[in-house]
């Protein structure tokens, strides 16, 4: 560790010293069934939004805490895995999971281990980098952190717990919390979509963009990429660097989104009171950023466009595939690409009982299509299946009274979007939304605990001073 990082570790503690106030333990300790103590609460990801609402928590003194990752240490999230864009897409100087601590922002890490000239020159953030920030993060703010733990499912308990069970390298577990905040990104409730016509082929030969791809293997393949978000750019560059011979990508849109909603939407009035309006407006929003997709910077169009075997497909929506002796032939209505290989770039459809975690109550979650009924022409079947969400970030019950429970188990990932706008997924919106969601979980553990807390109070009896009076002398008046 350098010198300057070590003296940015030492800032960090001053400055968390500095804002401690106030420091009292609030929280009454609970035990599960098994006698053991049950966390406060239990944090499903320790990607970036599980180590921003750890470190919120812990801020705000709920540390009996505890974050989960099937990931193993430094793989967390995305960034080391299935992201494959050299860098991250948001401007260098937005802040996210430092909640506003000047010393804990990515700008002062980076400057402590490469030196200020570096951050100057710096354009965008690169993914290994972040990575490498993140892991330093957590440790410097000391949050507990198990990997190699994969939650297969959520259930009712004794006490009003919940028991979460848990998958180890040397079996199965199960954690009591009082509450659960599924921090699972991009995948939190429902799976990568593949569409319906590439359903039927060899798995071997089909992926999503988030499926751990041998791009080597690709190398003199003709490569066929459905969707043109970012996402779908990248891996069509990934393969076209690999060697691959031909990389055809299929944009269902006459044109390609080149508008970047994200970058519209990142001021504090929107990141931070979407969700305090009405439905329809929160539908109306919501519905025009999703349908536009998200856009992709001139980096990425550019590393596909330099490579003379990249070929753009505009108004090629996919209509019918076949397997045949010549490869994969993709229907369109522009015509007929062959490829080898097909990566679908197609994002995630939300699909409760896929999650094994849900399955106890996938059918009673309440969604957008449950709690509103759009106008005619604002119709969306896909965003309709996103989850409807509690002001505290939890699942609401589309039957009321079959599992009042699901109330303590708190969605913080891209599903919840419908809901919040950004927030489980992206850097821009973490430094509102992560105390939003943190507000709610302290809000919910304190009601919770009223009858203790005015109890302690009418208990009370520690005094502010001691008063010492003259002694009165016999005879004298009073």
């Amino acid at each position: 560790m350098t010198e300057a990082l070590t003296n940015l570790e030492a800032d960090v503690r001053a400055d968390l010293a500095r804002i401690a106030h106030p420091g009292a333990a609030w929280l009454p300790p609970e035990s599960g069934p098994d006698g053991k103590p049950a966390l406060d609460v239990l944090v499903v990801g320790a990607g970036q939004s599980g180590i921003a609402i750890g470190f919120g928590l812990m801020r705000s003194r709920v540390s009996n805490i505890l974050l989960l990752d099937k990931a193993y240490e430094g793989k967390e999230g995305p960034w080391l895995t299935y992201a494959r864009m050299p860098t991250l897409r948001s401007p260098k100087d937005y802040t996210g999971p430092d909640l506003d601590i000047p010393s804990l922002t990515y700008q002062s890490w980076h400057e402590a281990r490469f030196g200020q000239e570096s951050w100057q020159k710096l354009d965008l953030i690169p993914r290994g980098h972040w990575a490498e920030y993140l892991l330093w993060l957590r440790r410097t703010v000391g949050l507990p952190v198990r990997n190699g733990c994969e939650l297969l499912e959520i259930a009712p308990a004794a006490d009003g717990l919940l028991a979460a069970h848990v998958k180890r390298a040397d079996g199965i577990e199960t954690l009591y919390a009082r509450k659960i905040v599924l921090a699972t990104g991009q995948e939190g409730m429902g799976s990568w979509m593949i569409p319906q016509p590439l359903r039927h082929l060899p798995s071997g030969s089909i992926a999503t963009v988030a499926d751990d791809i041998d791009f080597e293997s690709l190398r003199g393949k003709r490569v066929a990429v459905i969707g043109a978000g970012a996402s779908a750019f990248d891996n069509a560059a990934t393969a076209l660097e690999a060697g691959a011979d031909e990389v055809h990508l299929l944009c269902r849109r006459t044109q390609i989104q080149l508008i970047q909603p994200y970058r519209w939407l990142t001021f504090r009035g929107f990141l931070r009171h979407l969700s305090d309006l009405d439905d329809s407006w929160r539908w109306r929003f919501m519905r025009k950023i999703l349908e536009m997709r998200e856009g992709f910077p001139q980096p990425t169009y550019d590393r596909c466009a330099r490579q003379a075997n990249f070929t753009l497909h505009e108004a090629a929506p996919l209509e019918a595939a076949r397997e045949t002796g010549a490869g994969i032939e993709l229907q369109t209505p522009r015509g007929t690409v062959t490829a080898d290989f097909v990566i679908c770039g197609t994002g995630i459809d939300m699909n409760f009982a896929e999650r094994g975690e849900l399955r106890q109550f996938a059918g009673n979650i309440a969604t957008w299509a449950d709690r509103y009924q759009p106008p005619e022409n604002e119709c969306n079947a896909r965003l309709g299946r996103f989850p409807y969400l509690a002001d505290d970030y939890a699942f609401t019950e589309r039957v009321p009274g079959e599992t009042p429970w699901i109330s303590d188990i708190h969605l913080f990932a891209i599903a919840s979007t419908m809901s919040f706008g950004p927030s489980g997924s992206s850097i821009n919106a973490m430094t509102t939304a992560v105390p939003k969601l943190v507000n709610g979980l302290t809000r919910g553990l304190f009601r919770a605990d009223i009858a203790h807390h005015w109890a302690s109070l009418n208990a009370y009896d520690v005094p502010q001073a001691v008063v010492t009076r003259p002694t009165q002398k016999v005879g004298e008046s009073t």
